[in-house]
């Protein structure tokens, strides 16, 4: 193999990439970035065995291969590599690749190519086709709801739900569920799949396009990739059932309370300085009077104090809850109000993204002495 290509280029495809190389590889060979170069197009591949990783980027070809190299020393190279061109020359028989950049000259060693696990495209059972700002939309609303206990795998991943014309995205951690819909332009068939929350966030990162872009998506019942522009992000999903979501989401509430989101989520964000010093991260709501007073106690730091104006429809209540699972929500929300719904102080409550139906937030509260 021998190619010419822009530097910013192939360091750009390395470090999206590498991203699939695990800490604590499973071989060597998974330590290493695969590049190919055919027709005029080099892929680099980035796999470890559960999510598989593809940058594709314009060459000048006089010889077509491939080549696979350690990830680490591969990208630190052409990092450091001082023209705005390089050109890879790679020795099969020796199994050196040469790397030349102005005056620097490096001689890696290449791994077989020939053994490396490459990513795969695949058919699947069905696909479908969304804007990458609906995608990062749907992705963003949920995916912060995941646990992040390695001992519950089930749910440190997102339920994706294929319903003929819409997707339903539902993550949760057991006291806390966000759910949020997809609308498709055309109809598919069904599936159900739980999808890595660290996947998404990968793929919520990449979606960046300065413009609307189409991105399709693949799945089956083991995968699930997105592929848009130059790239392809694959994943294995998460085995087991994922819990009936539907059951825990209330249907009426005697409290209504609308507020202004950025004058809320400010002011418990400040009160839950104090919160987050304590075990649980408690923050007490008492609303009455037309507002809500948000407060938070440890006998160790101190106390802090702050009300919000609110609109409240229903019987007063004080009701307490883990700050952070409201200040999360309340980061991921666009509107400009929300409706906080609540019954009795230890039953589920719900928050509503004013003129967003698609948008589900359900939060328990923690029981306190007071």
């Amino acid at each position: 193999m021998k190619i010419t290509c822009a530097k910013n280029e192939l360091l750009s495809a390395l470090r999206f990439a590498s991203k699939a190389i695990a800490a604590k590889p499973q071989t060597p060979l998974l330590s290493a970035l695969y590049l190919s170069a055919e027709d005029g197009m080099a892929e680099v591949h980035g796999n470890n065995n559960e999510t598989g990783l593809i940058a594709k980027l314009p060459v000048e070809m006089e010889e077509h291969g491939s080549i696979a190299i350690t990830g680490r020393y591969f990208q630190e190279v052409v990092t450091k590599l001082p023209g705005e061109e390089v050109t890879i020359d790679y020795d099969f028989n020796k199994k050196i690749a040469h790397i030349t950049s102005g005056q620097a000259d490096f001689r890696l060693l290449s791994m077989n190519p020939q053994s490396y696990p490459t990513v795969k495209h695949f058919d699947g059972n069905l696909s479908f086709t969304a804007k990458d700002t609906e995608l990062r939309e749907v992705i963003k609303k949920t995916v912060f709801a995941c646990a992040n206990d390695p001992n519950r795998p089930l749910f440190t991943g997102v339920s994706v739900q294929v319903r003929n014309d819409h997707v339903v995205w539902a993550a949760t951690n057991s006291h806390r569920l966000a759910v949020n819909t997809l609308h498709l332009s055309e109809p598919t068939t069904s599936i159900n799949m739980i999808v890595p929350g660290r996947f998404l966030q990968d793929v919520y990162h990449n979606l960046s396009s300065e413009v609307p872009i189409d991105v399709k998506v693949t799945c089956s019942y083991n995968s699930m990739s997105f592929e848009f522009e130059n790239v392809f992000m694959t994943t294995r999903l998460l085995e087991g059932a994922f819990p009936d979501f539907n059951r825990v989401i209330p249907a009426d509430f005697e409290t209504k309370v609308h507020l202004d989101t950025s004058e809320f989520r400010s002011a418990v964000d400040r009160v839950s300085l104090i919160a987050r010093s304590s075990e649980y991260n408690i923050i007490l709501l008492d609303f009455e009077n037309d507002k809500v007073l948000i407060s938070s106690v440890n006998q160790e730091v101190g106390q802090a104090n702050e009300d919000v104006a609110a609109q409240i429809e229903g019987p007063n209540i004080s009701i307490a809850f883990n700050s952070q699972y409201i200040v999360d929500a309340l980061k991921n929300i666009d509107s400009k109000t929300i409706t906080f719904c609540m019954n009795q102080p230890l039953t589920a409550a719900r928050i509503i993204e004013d003129g967003a139906d698609d948008f589900v937030y359900v939060v328990t509260p923690v029981r306190t002495a007071r």
